[in-house]
Protein backbone atom coordinates (compact mmCIF):
# COMPACT_ATOMS: atom_id res chain seq x y z
CA UNK A 1 0.00 0.00 0.00
CA UNK A 2 1.65 3.39 -1.33
CA UNK A 3 0.25 6.55 -0.06
CA UNK A 4 0.79 10.51 -0.41
CA UNK A 5 -0.37 13.72 1.41
CA UNK A 6 -3.68 14.17 0.27
CA UNK A 7 -6.89 15.54 2.56
CA UNK A 8 -8.50 11.89 1.59
CA UNK A 9 -6.12 9.86 3.09
CA UNK A 10 -8.45 7.39 4.91
CA UNK A 11 -7.79 6.03 8.29
CA UNK A 12 -7.67 2.18 7.49
CA UNK A 13 -4.01 3.40 6.21
CA UNK A 14 -3.01 4.48 9.94
CA UNK A 15 -4.77 1.52 11.33
CA UNK A 16 -3.34 0.73 14.72
CA UNK A 17 0.04 -1.69 14.74
CA UNK A 18 0.59 -0.71 10.70
CA UNK A 19 4.44 -0.70 10.32
CA UNK A 20 4.82 2.17 8.13
CA UNK A 21 7.76 4.21 6.30
CA UNK A 22 7.28 7.83 5.95
CA UNK A 23 8.85 10.69 4.39
CA UNK A 24 8.00 13.92 5.47
CA UNK A 25 7.55 17.39 3.71
CA UNK A 26 10.81 18.40 5.62
CA UNK A 27 12.97 15.16 4.09
CA UNK A 28 12.66 13.19 7.18
CA UNK A 29 12.54 9.57 6.56
CA UNK A 30 11.67 6.81 9.34
CA UNK A 31 9.63 4.05 10.01
CA UNK A 32 7.44 3.55 12.77
CA UNK A 33 4.46 1.64 14.07
CA UNK A 34 1.38 3.44 14.13
CA UNK A 35 0.11 3.74 17.83
CA UNK A 36 -3.14 5.83 17.17
CA UNK A 37 -4.76 7.89 14.88
CA UNK A 38 -6.96 10.82 15.75
CA UNK A 39 -8.59 11.66 12.65
CA UNK A 40 -10.41 15.48 14.29
CA UNK A 41 -6.66 16.80 14.93
CA UNK A 42 -5.57 15.28 12.04
CA UNK A 43 -2.53 13.88 14.11
CA UNK A 44 -0.65 10.33 13.66
CA UNK A 45 1.11 8.87 16.87
CA UNK A 46 3.67 6.72 16.00
CA UNK A 47 6.11 4.46 18.05
CA UNK A 48 9.98 4.59 16.63
CA UNK A 49 12.84 2.34 16.24
CA UNK A 50 12.77 -1.49 18.12
CA UNK A 51 9.37 -2.30 19.51
CA UNK A 52 11.65 -4.58 21.65
CA UNK A 53 13.29 -2.96 25.26
CA UNK A 54 11.87 -0.97 27.73
CA UNK A 55 12.44 2.32 26.06
CA UNK A 56 10.42 3.58 23.20
CA UNK A 57 10.58 6.87 21.27
CA UNK A 58 7.19 8.09 20.74
CA UNK A 59 6.58 10.82 17.74
CA UNK A 60 3.56 13.14 17.13
CA UNK A 61 3.24 14.36 13.19
CA UNK A 62 0.82 16.10 11.98
CA UNK A 63 -0.49 13.88 8.70
CA UNK A 64 -0.04 17.35 6.69
CA UNK A 65 3.54 16.68 6.99
CA UNK A 66 3.42 13.58 5.75
CA UNK A 67 4.63 14.13 1.80
CA UNK A 68 5.10 9.77 1.44
CA UNK A 69 4.79 6.84 3.38
CA UNK A 70 4.90 2.44 2.20
CA UNK A 71 3.12 0.05 3.96
CA UNK A 72 5.82 -2.55 5.39
CA UNK A 73 3.28 -4.76 7.37
CA UNK A 74 1.05 -5.42 10.20
CA UNK A 75 2.34 -5.81 13.51
CA UNK A 76 0.13 -6.33 17.01
CA UNK A 77 -0.56 -3.52 18.96
CA UNK A 78 1.75 -1.45 20.32
CA UNK A 79 -0.24 -0.88 23.69
CA UNK A 80 -0.86 -4.42 24.01
CA UNK A 81 -1.45 -4.06 27.84
CA UNK A 82 -0.57 -7.47 28.71
CA UNK A 83 2.76 -7.13 26.87
CA UNK A 84 3.12 -3.07 28.08
CA UNK A 85 5.86 -2.22 30.98
CA UNK A 86 5.15 1.17 32.87
CA UNK A 87 7.71 1.88 35.49
CA UNK A 88 5.28 3.62 37.62
CA UNK A 89 8.40 4.41 40.68
CA UNK A 90 10.33 6.30 37.68
CA UNK A 91 7.22 8.22 36.65
CA UNK A 92 6.65 9.26 40.22
CA UNK A 93 10.61 10.08 40.71
CA UNK A 94 10.17 12.57 37.96
CA UNK A 95 7.22 14.11 38.59
CA UNK A 96 8.68 14.70 42.17
CA UNK A 97 11.33 16.04 41.25
CA UNK A 98 9.91 18.26 38.34
CA UNK A 99 7.37 19.58 41.48
CA UNK A 100 10.74 20.40 43.43
CA UNK A 101 12.02 22.23 40.28
CA UNK A 102 8.87 23.88 40.10
CA UNK A 103 8.63 25.10 44.08
CA UNK A 104 11.90 26.15 44.03
CA UNK A 105 11.72 28.38 41.04
CA UNK A 106 8.29 29.92 42.06
CA UNK A 107 10.30 30.93 45.37
CA UNK A 108 12.63 33.20 43.44
CA UNK A 109 9.79 35.78 42.33
CA UNK A 110 8.61 38.21 44.89
CA UNK A 111 4.90 38.90 45.34
CA UNK A 112 3.97 41.99 45.42
CA UNK A 113 7.25 43.59 44.53
CA UNK A 114 8.23 45.70 41.55
CA UNK A 115 10.20 44.46 38.39
CA UNK A 116 13.57 46.72 39.38
CA UNK A 117 12.84 44.90 43.35
CA UNK A 118 12.66 41.29 41.36
CA UNK A 119 15.96 42.62 39.01
CA UNK A 120 17.93 43.29 41.76
CA UNK A 121 17.06 39.96 43.47
CA UNK A 122 17.84 38.08 40.67
CA UNK A 123 21.47 40.31 40.42
CA UNK A 124 21.97 39.22 44.27
CA UNK A 125 21.38 35.82 43.89
CA UNK A 126 23.82 35.31 40.81
CA UNK A 127 26.41 35.68 43.81
CA UNK A 128 24.80 35.26 47.19
CA UNK A 129 21.90 33.30 49.04
CA UNK A 130 19.36 34.92 48.69
CA UNK A 131 15.43 34.54 49.71
CA UNK A 132 12.32 36.41 49.80
CA UNK A 133 10.57 37.28 53.29
CA UNK A 134 7.09 38.79 51.65
CA UNK A 135 8.73 42.49 49.93
CA UNK A 136 12.20 42.03 52.06
CA UNK A 137 15.25 40.42 49.84
CA UNK A 138 16.95 38.11 52.74
CA UNK A 139 21.06 37.59 52.08
CA UNK A 140 22.88 34.80 53.59
CA UNK A 141 20.05 34.49 55.84
CA UNK A 142 20.90 37.62 57.72
CA UNK A 143 21.48 40.67 55.73
CA UNK A 144 17.99 42.29 55.12
CA UNK A 145 16.99 44.29 51.65
CA UNK A 146 14.01 46.72 52.44
CA UNK A 147 12.22 48.49 49.87
CA UNK A 148 13.37 50.63 47.92
CA UNK A 149 16.17 48.40 48.02
CA UNK A 150 19.10 50.99 48.43
CA UNK A 151 22.20 50.79 49.94
CA UNK A 152 20.56 52.71 52.93
CA UNK A 153 18.00 50.01 53.07
CA UNK A 154 20.12 47.25 54.18
CA UNK A 155 20.09 45.97 57.85
CA UNK A 156 21.27 43.08 59.48
CA UNK A 157 24.55 40.56 59.43
CA UNK A 158 28.17 41.26 60.72
CA UNK A 159 29.60 44.32 59.17
CA UNK A 160 31.33 42.63 56.91
CA UNK A 161 28.25 40.67 54.92
CA UNK A 162 26.27 43.97 55.61
CA UNK A 163 29.00 45.69 53.48
CA UNK A 164 29.39 43.02 51.00
CA UNK A 165 25.31 43.15 49.70
CA UNK A 166 25.72 47.23 49.74
CA UNK A 167 28.59 47.00 47.13
CA UNK A 168 26.65 44.32 45.01
CA UNK A 169 23.59 46.55 45.54
CA UNK A 170 25.14 49.63 44.89
CA UNK A 171 26.73 47.82 41.40
CA UNK A 172 23.40 46.45 40.01
CA UNK A 173 21.50 49.29 40.98
CA UNK A 174 24.17 51.81 38.66
CA UNK A 175 23.69 48.65 36.18
CA UNK A 176 20.05 48.73 35.89
CA UNK A 177 20.38 52.49 35.63
CA UNK A 178 22.49 52.50 32.75
CA UNK A 179 20.73 49.58 31.34
CA UNK A 180 17.23 51.38 31.73
CA UNK A 181 18.61 54.91 30.00
CA UNK A 182 20.29 53.25 27.21
CA UNK A 183 17.15 51.76 25.57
Amino acid sequence: MEGSNNNNTNSEEFAVGCLLCITTTLGDEFEGQVITFDRLSNILVLQEGSKHGAKRNIRFLKANYIKDFSFLGQAEDPLDVSKCYIDLNSLQAREDLALRQAEAEAERFGIGVTAEAQHIYDALSKTLPVRWDKTVIVVMNEVRVNSPYLAECVSGGTPAANERVKKVLEFERKRLHVRGTGQ
